[in-house]
């Protein structure tokens, strides 16, 4: 996900929002549905910033790479 925040929000308080609404969403959603979710994480641990001036392809470029590696960990588990 890539958002722009303007500078009068706090970022942790922005992320941590957009985390809870949306962990809260889905689990209304699909808590009913055969699917378990309790114990697993809807989100990625940590998150990326930064500031104007930086290339916007590089950024998109990190969260590609981002998403290869949960992909990558989450079979890894899978194996264990």
């Amino acid at each position: 996900m890539l958002i722009s925040i303007p500078p009068k929000y706090a970022v942790s308080q922005v992320v941590g929002y957009i985390k809870r609404k949306s962990a809260i969403h889905i689990a209304r959603v699909y808590g009913e549905r055969k699917r378990n979710f309790f114990g697993q994480h809807i989100w990625a641990r940590g998150y990326f910033v930064t500031t104007l001036g930086r290339d916007e392809t590089v950024i998109r470029e990190d969260i590609r790479h981002q998403e290869t590696e949960d992909r990558r960990l989450e079979q890894l588990s899978l194996l264990a």
